[in-house]
């Protein structure tokens, strides 16, 4: 048995609210990190729900352009909080006023 898009997008509807919810609550910048690859990957659970049920391969070709930039927002985002792990033992958002310089 197969479970039709709809099934899917309200699948990618939640998890991309939960993961905006996180994000707006918590301070935390390594859970802020997990709570915007959360966003990201419904955004990829649409773009393939898409492709299938328009038969279609963009939406999958897509979701390699998606994976970039998680893994690029990954790398710079903690460099920036171990450079503040550096000078404090926590990170939190409102540490990276210690960045200026």
């Amino acid at each position: 048995m197969s479970l039709s898009g709809v099934w899917y997008l309200g699948l990618a509807a939640v998890v991309f609210s939960i993961g905006a919810l996180g994000l707006l609550v918590r301070r935390n910048v390594l859970v802020m990190f997990m709570c915007v690859e959360l966003m990201l990957n419904a955004a990829n659970l649409t773009f393939v729900t898409f492709s299938r049920m328009l038969n279609d391969i963009g939406g999958q070709a897509l979701v390699f352009f998606t994976l970039v930039v998680a893994a690029a927002e990954v790398v710079v985002g903690l460099g920036i909080v171990v450079a503040i792990f550096r000078r404090r033992r926590t990170a939190t958002a409102d540490d990276f006023h210690i960045m200026r310089g």
